[in-house]
């Protein structure tokens, strides 16, 4: 399993363990990654911890807080939200260059749906 991938299941785990979601946040707004396709992307994290050490390793993030969302609230209203708006959710993004996995809402919401 890739990198990526092991993050990508510690999120499946770790976010209903937790019971929220975690986002960064400055006076701005939340940061939208723009890919060279033109695809829009929010990152989210399973832990607090997870969000913090990527404050803390990425410069355009450093002055960023980190923000928790109770986790029915983000399945309920933030994931049908970003969907409409064509975003995509960043998934535990991690390292100095901030990356991971992309995915569409629906497909996160599905893995929640999954474990219900």
């Amino acid at each position: 399993m890739s990198l990526s991938g092991a993050h990508r299941a510690a999120f499946r785990r770790e976010a209903p363990q937790e019971g929220r979601v975690f986002s960064i946040r400055d006076a701005g707004g939340y940061p939208v990654a723009k890919d060279k396709d033109g695809s829009r992307t929010l990152p989210f994290w399973s832990k607090s911890s997870r969000a913090q050490k990527v404050v803390g390793q990425v410069d355009a993030y450093r002055k960023f807080d980190v923000v928790e969302i109770e986790l029915d609230d983000w399945l309920e209203r933030w994931l049908p939200g970003l969907e409409r708006e064509g975003y995509l959710i960043g998934v535990n993004w991690a390292g100095p260059r901030a990356t991971g996995y992309d995915v569409p809402p629906e497909q996160v919401a599905g893995w929640f749906a999954e474990t219900s």
